[in-house]
């Protein structure tokens, strides 16, 4: 029985890892050999029990399993791998037959074409492919076209840049800013003053404090480039509030340097009230002509809601004169509100300022809200008025009609009778 023991022992120990090693067989077979060369000194140490018997039939079992598992691997390994080239041979020969077969395909599509069911399914499946590999291509192209696109309007910008960037332009800019500070300075001591009334905050959500400010900043530069501008103030000003942070944001480090005046005193306080007047589109007054020694008034405020009458409250509370520009007199109106953006009010003041001609200030009314200018008498004006509106109506008057007809009946034809 030793004898049989310390055989195994050197057969275990000489024939294990290159038996192993030579079949390609995994780890687990490792771990195997040692329990069993465990048990089996564990069996030798124990005197008590000699007539314990070796059971080699079993180990024998246990190695033949092993071995025909790892066998079964590596058969099964090279059959995938066989199948995987056949269908690529297929799709070779697919395409050089000329069909729609796809230049690369992975592995998962290919083992996804050997699952299709039929021929021409596995046909569906790879011109699939193709269709997919095409837009992935057209979208690669497109990028790349977009690209070079990109890359050569930044050439022609930088380019641009360089000749905008010569000595010359840059000193005409510089001069032309300096012109037109030297203009703003002149006109804080000796121009018109043009008052913004800074209170309508409460009456604004943010986003509608936000376009007025942007508008207003839009009237300062316009104002800034004309030949005789304004001496603009910005009255009810209080700091750290939404008009201030809006104008920081736009302005930036420009805000402190800008030639207007900015208070937060009411502008009956600074002027004569009998100089004010209160430019506002819901007054009833209309303005005839551009007076130089008032001093006009306008509402910083965007409502998309028109809030009709708010600028026309406040300045009956205080007490001023109010006027309308003269819309209707010189313009063929369309619907719709007559209230005008604060830089549009700029453009027109600034024009009539210097022309005093009303056509070419209300050139900047948008085209939009407006057919045209009055050129015939009152007379025609009334009768084209009049048979637009009979237009307008009998076509309306029909619909209603219809619709009166089809829901009631009973009650048209009694109309009739």
């Amino acid at each position: 029985m030793q004898s049989a023991n310390m055989l195994l022992r050197k057969i275990l120990r000489s024939s294990d890892l290159p038996f192993a090693a030579q079949h390609g067989m995994k780890k687990d077979f490792l771990p195997l050999s040692r329990t069993l060369s465990l048990s089996l000194c564990l069996k030798q140490d124990k005197a008590c029990e000699p007539s314990e018997k070796l059971d080699l039939d079993e180990w024998k079992k246990v190695m033949k399993s092993g071995l025909q598992e790892e066998v079964s691997e590596m058969v099964s390994e090279p059959k995938e791998l066989s199948s995987l080239a056949a269908a690529r041979e297929t799709l070779e020969m697919w395409r050089l037959a000329g069909r729609a077969v796809p230049e690369n395909i992975s592995e998962e599509q290919l083992k996804t074409f050997m699952e299709c069911p039929s021929k021409s399914a596995k046909k569906k499946y790879v011109k699939y492919l193709h269709l997919k590999e095409l837009h992935k291509k057209n979208d690669k192209r497109k990028m790349d076209e977009k690209r070079e696109r990109r890359l050569e309007a930044q050439d022609q910008a930088s380019k641009t840049d360089e000749t905008k960037k010569s000595s010359f332009i840059c000193m005409w800019s510089s001069t032309m800013d300096k012109a037109y500070n030297w203009r703003a300075a002149q006109s804080m001591i000796f121009g018109q003053p043009l008052v913004f009334d800074m209170s309508y905050e409460k009456e604004m959500s943010v986003r509608e404090v936000t376009n007025t400010v942007r508008q207003i900043v839009m009237s300062e530069s316009c104002n800034r480039k004309s030949v005789d501008p304004f001496h603009i103030h910005f009255c009810n000003f209080k700091d750290d509030s939404l008009y201030h942070r809006e104008f920081i944001k736009n302005y930036r480090e420009a805000w402190d340097k800008l030639l207007i005046t900015v208070t937060d005193r009411c502008y009956t306080e600074i002027f004569p009230k009998d100089k004010l007047i209160y430019l506002t589109a819901d007054s009833p007054k209309v303005m005839k002509t551009f007076d130089h020694d008032k001093i006009y008034i306008v509402g910083s405020m965007v409502d998309r809601s028109i809030k009709t009458g708010v600028s026309l409250a406040r300045a009956k509370r205080l007490g001023l004169e109010t006027a309308a520009l003269p819309l209707e007199k010189y313009l063929l109106w369309n619907t719709g509100a007559k209230n005008l953006t604060l830089d549009q009010m700029m453009h027109i003041l600034l024009t009539l300022k210097d022309t005093a001609d009303w056509k070419k200030a209300l050139e900047f009314v948008p085209k939009r809200k407006y057919c045209g200018f009055v050129n015939k008498p009152l007379k025609d004006l009334k009768k084209t008025l009049e048979l637009v509106n009979t237009l307008k109506l009998g076509k309306g008057r029909q619909v209603e009609e219809k619709r009166f007809v089809k829901n009631y009946p009973k009650k048209y034809k009694l109309k009739q009778k």
